[in-house]
């Protein structure tokens, strides 16, 4: 049966859509670096993300936080909610532990960037300048208290089935 608009999905073909969009999202997202990469060398590109990135997380913790009734100052509980309302949340495997009423570790375990380059026999992206911007930035608009600390992220060395390791707390 032919659908006129999202609007006539079923809810099972509505999940599918959204994770469709999320891969659309990263596709224009890699896409436009390997432009810059091709245009201007790595270094750049990566400077250039960086800089996109600074933005766009806040923009995105806002709209989570908007959509999900969060106010600033929502803690480490906010956090962990809104860590699963990204994009990447969508088509990547995350896993959220609270070892403390004060900490949060998040960890990436799969990555459809790295996998990527893996299946292309490529090493890892070395987004750890990007994700310490994007962390920080994503934790922050929730709550100003929260400091982040990178654990590991590429170009790190990091344990099969993680790529990317983030703690969050409040002292």
């Amino acid at each position: 049966m032919r659908k006129e608009s999202p609007k006539d999905l079923s809810r099972e073909e509505m999940l599918k859509y959204v994770e469709d969009l999320c891969k659309r999202w990263l596709a224009h997202d890699g896409f436009w670096f390997l432009e810059v990469e091709k245009e201007y060398g790595l270094r750049t590109a990566v400077e250039l993300d960086r800089e996109v990135w600074e933005k766009f997380t806040v923009v995105e913790a806002q709209r989570i936080m908007k959509f999900l009734g969060l106010e600033e100052g929502c803690g480490l509980d906010g956090l962990s909610l809104a860590l699963k309302f990204r994009l990447y949340a969508n088509i990547n495997e995350q896993t959220v532990e609270r070892p403390d009423k004060n900490t949060l570790v998040f960890t990436m375990n799969t990555c459809r960037v790295q996998e990527a380059r893996k299946r292309k026999g490529l090493a890892d992206f070395p987004c750890k300048s990007v994700g310490l911007v994007e962390y920080t930035k994503f934790a922050e608009t929730l709550d100003k208290r929260i400091k982040t600390e990178c654990l590991f992220c590429p170009p790190d060395e990091h344990p099969e089935g993680s790529f990317c390791r983030w703690r969050f707390f409040i002292e």
